[in-house]
């Protein structure tokens, strides 16, 4: 009698941990199962912000759940990450990570982000460059024309960005900097506020990433000067590239964009979500989309290349803030 109730103990034991690890296998099986939602650092229309709305409905027919999107605007990004990285990590809560994310680490050690360790990384979505753009009535038609109007007004021109760090400020001031060149830094908060400045005449050129410079340029609305790609865009073939213009390596800077979940995502998510991704960026119209506002659409190979390609960048990006001299405020 007592061996048929310690085997009954064994058994309903046994059972026990079976179901839970039913429960768990099904859960995994069953993610997503509600919404999926991207933390966006930027405001409402602006281009990182079109850019992830455009890429929203195609995730959301990847996953088969809705995936919408969360404006977080504050401290050039700092904010949102802040913000996504104490989300639960399971999988519903991503953030658009960039570049900005990166050199706002470097800019401010004290963050309490890391885009490293704070987020697990799922793929790049998407590599940019910032485009140097001026108003269209401005006398400013070339490079050259806007280098000899700043040595003839030192602090008298303002320059314009979507918040300290961000590409636009590091494009800006690379320009600045290397050439030796003394202009006046206004940052404002987000790109959405960044073209109206311009065209309003409240800062005379800026550096906008090509998904919110491109289509100002395409309307008329402002004049293209250069890129800071490696290679001149098939959107603006006719405009010059930095580094053709001056030569210097390190006026060759990208603005790229990907996904990342909190630290602790269990691996099986991150790889459904790098998956789903792949899919998404797979869509004809949305490469034709993100081609048409000068980027170039980036698939990672897998999550871990994509962090790879993450280290890779943030020392990239900590030589050229060290050599512009570019600070936090």
């Amino acid at each position: 009698m007592m061996q048929i109730k310690i085997g009954g103990r064994m058994f309903k034991w046994m059972l026990g941990v079976l179901m839970c690890a039913f429960a768990l296998h099904v859960a995994a099986q069953s993610f997503p199962n509600r919404p999926v939602k991207i933390i966006v650092p930027y405001a409402a229309g602006g281009g990182p912000d079109i850019d992830a709305r455009k890429l929203a409905p195609r995730l959301s027919d990847a996953l088969g759940v809705p995936v919408v999107v969360e404006n977080r605007v504050g401290a050039a990004g700092i904010l949102a990450a802040e913000v996504a990285m104490q989300a639960p990590p399971d999988g519903y809560t991503l953030l658009a990570g960039g570049v900005s994310h990166v050199v706002q680490k470097i800019l401010r050690p004290q963050a309490r982000f890391d885009p490293l360790t704070s987020f697990v990384h799922i793929g790049l979505t998407s590599n940019s460059t910032t485009v140097l753009v001026v108003p269209m009535d401005s006398s400013v038609k070339t490079v050259k024309d806007l280098e000899a109007l700043l040595r003839s007004k030192p602090g008298q021109i303002n320059y314009g960005s979507g918040g300290i760090g961000t590409a636009a400020h590091i494009a800006g001031s690379s320009f600045v900097n290397l050439l030796k060149l003394n202009a006046v830094h206004i940052p404002y908060r987000g790109s959405v506020e960044l073209m109206p400045a311009l065209i309003g005449g409240q800062i005379q050129f800026a550096f906008p990433i090509a998904g919110t410079g491109v289509p100002m340029v395409k309307s008329g609305k402002a004049r293209a000067l250069a890129v800071t790609s490696a290679k001149r865009l098939s959107s603006l073939p006719d405009v010059p590239t930095m580094k053709e213009l001056y030569g210097d390596d390190l006026f060759v800077q990208e603005a790229w964009g990907g996904l990342w979940a909190p630290a602790g995502t269990p691996a099986a998510e991150v790889q459904k979500l790098h998956g789903a991704l792949k899919l998404a960026l797979a869509d004809a119209d949305l490469r034709n989309y993100f081609v048409g506002a000068g980027s170039e659409v980036e698939i990672s190979p897998s999550p871990e290349s994509f962090s790879s390609f993450l280290k890779a960048e943030t020392q990239k990006w900590a030589k050229i803030i060290q050599l512009t001299g570019v600070k936090a405020d």
